[in-house]
């Protein structure tokens, strides 16, 4: 198994944080990484949001896990491996909430495949989380 997990403070709270996450179609607004995304209906478990990276082709993820206001999991399947990407808002008092992501790679190979593919998946996050918990606190 691969794992990584990154984290940012803020005041935001954890209502307008989880409105951005559940606008799946304007990901884009707060993630540079997304050319073009689409969701299969409501922002809910068992929703398909199909995700284009800039110049790559489209990635299909399942979210397996959505609390509102608390997290979401998404997972993408690439033949043995699961990528799956934990979302989620830790109340650290009554102002301030710590919204982290984790992903673990998991299945045959990832052992090997994770510290390959996974850094490059990851590397965006402390821009992108930055970027949603500016928004959210707008």
């Amino acid at each position: 198994m691969w794992e990584y997990e990154h984290g940012i403070e803020t005041t935001a709270t954890p209502e307008a944080i989880w409105r951005l996450w559940a606008d799946v179609e304007n990901w884009g607004a707060w993630n540079a990484e997304i050319e073009k995304i689409e969701i299969s209906g409501p922002f809910e478990e068992g929703a398909r949001i199909t995700m284009t990276p800039p110049g790559d082709d489209p990635v299909e993820l399942v979210v397996a896990e959505a609390v509102e206001d608390e997290l979401f999991v998404d997972e993408a399947r690439f033949g043995d491996l699961l990528l799956r990407t934990v979302h989620r808002i830790d109340r650290l008092d009554r102002d301030r909430v710590r919204v982290v992501y984790r992903m673990e790679i998991t299945g045959t190979g990832a052992d090997e495949a994770g510290p390959q593919i996974g850094p490059g998946i990851t590397a965006d996050w402390p821009d992108t989380m930055a970027s949603l918990v500016e928004l959210a606190r707008r």
